[in-house]
C-alpha cells in the first residue's frame, strides 16, 4: 500500500498556529512584567546635612622606646627584656583603670648585614605605652620610667567621650536634615515630605597629634615632668538620603 503524500498546506497551518501561540504567550509575559514594575518615583529629592562639634581631647598617649645592638641576638634580646621589665615595674605603680593604663608595644629583633654579606650585628627595639585621662599623672611618670626614652606623644578622644559627642553631633545633623527637607519641599510648593532612605555617618579627622620629638625628650631632666597641653578635635556627622515631597 502506497503512503499518501503529506499535505503541505496542513503543515504550514500548524507551524503558523504554533508561532501565534508562542507570540501571544510572550506578549502576556511582557504585559505581566510591565504590570509588576513599579512606576518611577515622583517628586523625590536627594539631600545631605553635616554637623560639626569641636571638643577637647581627653586621652593622652605616651610611647616609650629603646634600641639595643650587639653581635649576639640572645644578648640583645635579654637586654631589651631587662629594660622593659624595669620600665613596667615603675609604670605599674601609677596605673589606675581608665586613668592611667600601661601596656607593652612593639618588640622586634632583626639582623644588620655587612656590605660583603653575612650578619654584622643584631638590632632590637621595644616599646612601652602609657595612656589615659589623668594627663598630670602620666606627665609626671615620664620622668620616672628608667631605661626608655619618649618616642611619641599624642592626644585623642577617649571612647566614652567619643560616644557622647557622636550622639550629640548626630542629633544635630539629623535636625538639620529634617529642616532642610522641609524648607526645600516648601520652596517647590509642597507642604511636607516623607523619608525614603537615609544614611548616617560620623568621623573624627583629628586623631592623635604628635607633640614632642624623641630628641627633645632625651634632653629633658630626669626630675622634670613632660609639659603637655590638650587641644581640640572636630567630630563630624553627616546625614544623607532622599525624601518624597507631598502635597
Amino acid at each position: 500500500m502506497k503512503n499518501l503524500p503529506s499535505d503541505p498546506g496542513r503543515i504550514g497551518t500548524s507551524r503558523t498556529g504554533t508561532r501565534t501561540v508562542v507570540g501571544s504567550a510572550l506578549l502576556l509575559l511582557t504585559l505581566a512584567a510591565a504590570a509588576d514594575t513599579p512606576a518611577p518615583p515622583q517628586n523625590v529629592i536627594s539631600l545631605a546635612a553635616t554637623a560639626t562639634l569641636d571638643v577637647p581631647q581627653d586621652w593622652l598617649t605616651v610611647v616609650f622606646s629603646t634600641t639595643r645592638e650587639g653581635a649576639d641576638a640572645g644578648v640583645v634580646q635579654a637586654q631589651l627584656k631587662q629594660l622593659l621589665d624595669a620600665a613596667l615595674v615603675e609604670a605599674r605603680k601609677a596605673a589606675k583603670p581608665g586613668l592611667v593604663e600601661v601596656r607593652t608595644g612593639g618588640f622586634s629583633l632583626q639582623p644588620r648585614y655587612a656590605p660583603k654579606g653575612g650578619i654584622a650585628a643584631w638590632q632590637g627595639s621595644t616599646e612601652l605605652i602609657v595612656e589615659g585621662r589623668d594627663t598630670q599623672a602620666i606627665a609626671q611618670l615620664t620622668s620616672r620610667v628608667p631605661g626608655l626614652t619618649i618616642a611619641r606623644v599624642g592626644f585623642s578622644l577617649s571612647r566614652e567621650a567619643r560616644q557622647k559627642v557622636e550622639g550629640d553631633v548626630t542629633a544635630q545633623a539629623i535636625e538639620q536634615f529634617r529642616a532642610r527637607a522641609m524648607t526645600v519641599s516648601r520652596q517647590f510648593g509642597f507642604t511636607g515630605y516623607t523619608v525614603r532612605e537615609v544614611n548616617v555617618g560620623t568621623d573624627n579627622p583629628g586623631g592623635q597629634v604628635p607633640m614632642m620629638r624623641m630628641q627633645a625628650a632625651r634632653a629633658m631632666s630626669d626630675e622634670m615632668a613632660l609639659p603637655v597641653e590638650a587641644g581640640k578635635t572636630s567630630v563630624n556627622a553627616t546625614v544623607s538620603g532622599s525624601v518624597q515631597m507631598l502635597k
